[in-house]
C-alpha cells in the first residue's frame, strides 16, 4: 500500500492535484468520492469537514486546499524538482498566494456577475478583475513560467487556473496567456493527468446515464 491517498472526483478542482502527483512521480492511491454521498460521509468528513475534493493524506498528514497540497508535494518529494531553493521562493509563494486568493476570487466573483462599485472594490484583495489579469499577464512577460525559466509547483496551480479559464472562457484569451496554457499542455505529467481524470469522468457520464 502507499503512504500516499488522494481523494478526488474528476469534475472538480482534483484535476489540479492530480496533475501535480503526475509531475511527482509517487505511487498513490485513489479514493473516488461523489457529490452528495460520499464526499459528505462522515469518514471523509473527518478528513475534509468542508465535504470538498481535493484532500491527501501522507503518511498520516491531511491536506487540504490546491495551492497547500501543491507546495507540500513540492516539499514532501525534493527529487521531484518542482520548488525553488528556499532561498528563491520569492516569486513562488507570491504567485502562488496569489492564484489563490486574488486571481480565484476575481475570475469567480466575475462569472458570478459581481464586480462591486468603485468603493467595494476598495475592500478587495483583487481590486477588480482587470488589476488581477493585468498582474498575471505581467508576472508571465517574457518568461517562459512564473518563476523565470524553472517550471515548479506554482505553474501546476496557476497554469490549471489559466488552462481552465481559458477553455471557458472566462479569462480573456491574451497571447500570453495561451501561449502559457500551451506549453503546459505539452507535458507529459499533464497529459497522463488529463487521459485519467477524462476516462474517470466518461464513467461516471455513462454510469448516470445508465
Amino acid at each position: 500500500m502507499s503512504d500516499l491517498a488522494f481523494y478526488t472526483n474528476p469534475m472538480s478542482r482534483s484535476r489540479i492535484v492530480r496533475w501535480m502527483l503526475e509531475e511527482v512521480g509517487a505511487p498513490y492511491e485513489q479514493h473516488l468520492l461523489d457529490y452528495g454521498t460520499t464526499m459528505k460521509a462522515p469518514d471523509y468528513l473527518a478528513i475534509n469537514p468542508m465535504g470538498k475534493v481535493p484532500a491527501i493524506v501522507h503518511k498520516g498528514h491531511v491536506v487540504t486546499e490546491c495551492a497547500a497540497i501543491c507546495a507540500y508535494l513540492a516539499d514532501a518529494f525534493p527529487e521531484a524538482g518542482l520548488a525553488p531553493a528556499p532561498t528563491d521562493r520569492a516569486d513562488y509563494y507570491r504567485w502562488l498566494f496569489f492564484a489563490a486568493g486574488p486571481l480565484e476570487q476575481a475570475i469567480i466573483n466575475t462569472r458570478m456577475g459581481w464586480a462591486g462599485n468603485e468603493e467595494q472594490r476598495r475592500m478587495l484583495g483583487y481590486g477588480s478583475f482587470d488589476d488581477a489579469i493585468h498582474a498575471l499577464e505581467g508576472a508571465l512577460a517574457g518568461r517562459s513560467f512564473m518563476c523565470g525559466d524553472c517550471f515548479s509547483a506554482v505553474d501546476v496551480y496557476v497554469g490549471s487556473q489559466v488552462d481552465w479559464g481559458l477553455q471557458f472562457n472566462w479569462i480573456p484569451q491574451s497571447p500570453i496567456l495561451i501561449a502559457y496554457a500551451g506549453a503546459l499542455r505539452e507535458r507529459p505529467a499533464y497529459k497522463r493527468a488529463q487521459e485519467i481524470d477524462n476516462a474517470l469522468a466518461a464513467e461516471i457520464d455513462a454510469t448516470a446515464s445508465s
